[in-house]
């Protein structure tokens, strides 16, 4: 073989050699380069998008707060006023805002009131966590009611059942319990019924539940 074409061999790069990072040095570069204007562009995303927007998601949800608590507003508190966004707007708009995850929450429970079901269950599941001992576990079972309204016993419970496992309180856990022994009753499971009501007798006595839960139990017990 000629000199010439033996020059122009090249030795391949061992890995770990060092020589890989010399030899791909303009592409790590611009790597490196693409992760920093990703976290930059995050950062800013974060103060100058979000920020506004969940401060001024913040200012417009009061009104809808006070019509929901006025059964004859309950329209005005979902579509607004004209002067005022509704809940149904300020989750759509102000989406990943703390303001549009409570506006999802209002929204569920309007809808059952009225009646539509499938759109409080649609609302509902917009919710996330945000780690409230009560509006997440309030959450969890009004989807329960929504099913149940629906007849969907199955999965009624398994909301129920969530809901009553979520926040360990005398408020949500009895009330959520007794709904779960309600569609076990439904199902004709008697036995996970009497469960479901004997938690409650035996971990919450001082809760409104317990207060008539006996009569529960024995209805369960007869069965």
């Amino acid at each position: 073989m000629a000199k010439n074409q033996t020059d122009n061999i090249q030795t391949p790069v061992k890995p770990g050699s060092g020589n890989f990072v010399r030899e791909n040095q303009k592409s790590l570069v611009f790597i490196g380069g693409a992760i920093v204007a990703l976290v930059l562009l995050y950062f800013g995303y974060q103060k100058f998008y979000l920020a506004p927007r969940a401060e001024k998601a913040a200012n417009e949800i009061f009104k809808a707060e006070e019509y929901v608590a006025v059964d004859s507003l309950e329209d005005r508190a979902i579509k607004g006023d004209g002067s005022y966004p509704g809940f149904e707007k300020i989750a759509e708009e102000y989406s990943n805002t703390k303001s549009a995850n409570l506006a999802n929450a209002y929204l569920g429970g309007l809808y059952l009131q009225k009646g539509e079901f499938q759109k409080a269950l649609d609302a509902l599941g917009n919710y996330s966590n945000t780690g409230s001992p009560v509006i997440d576990p309030l959450v969890l079972g009004m989807m329960g009611d929504a099913y149940s309204e629906l007849k969907d016993y199955k999965k009624a419970a398994t909301y129920y059942k969530k809901a009553a496992d979520k926040s360990d309180n005398s408020f949500t856990t009895p009330l959520f319990l007794k709904k779960l022994g309600l569609v076990y009753e439904e199902q004709k499971d008697f036995e996970s019924a009497l469960d479901a009501y004997k938690k409650i007798k035996a971990n919450y006595p001082e809760s409104a539940e317990a207060a008539v839960i006996d009569s529960y139990i024995a209805r369960a017990e007869a069965k």
